[in-house]
């Protein structure tokens, strides 16, 4: 899985790298009145897509947190619920003392 999880990775970065070579001509963007940025159009792009997807990315981090902190007091009850039961009596059989058929039936059906 870290291998898929490497690779993934390695393909995103080489995309983002492709995409900032064939982007990398210089531009200006107006931000106010007279202030003018000169820059290479990549970078405010690439600027824009982290400030769309960094949102997303600590939801799903807080929602992944919350959903691990609920398993983990589910475990804790189904633990401490497990240990308070009272044991089984040492009477009942197991599934091996089954197997054979019980003694007062015979192979012609009467007893």
């Amino acid at each position: 899985m870290q291998f898929l999880r490497t690779a993934f990775w390695v393909v995103l970065a080489v995309a983002v790298a492709l995409f900032c070579k064939a982007n990398n001509r210089p531009t200006e963007i107006k931000i106010w009145g007279d202030i003018v940025w000169g820059t290479r159009i990549w970078f405010p792009i690439l600027i824009a897509f982290l400030v769309g997807a960094v949102p997303f990315w600590i939801m799903a981090r807080t929602t992944r947190w919350r959903m691990k902190r609920k398993l983990e007091s589910t475990e804790r009850a189904l633990i401490a619920a497990t240990a308070s039961a009272a044991p089984l009596p040492a009477s009942i059989s197991t599934a091996d003392d089954n197997s054979t058929p019980p003694p007062s039936l015979s192979a012609t059906g009467t007893a």
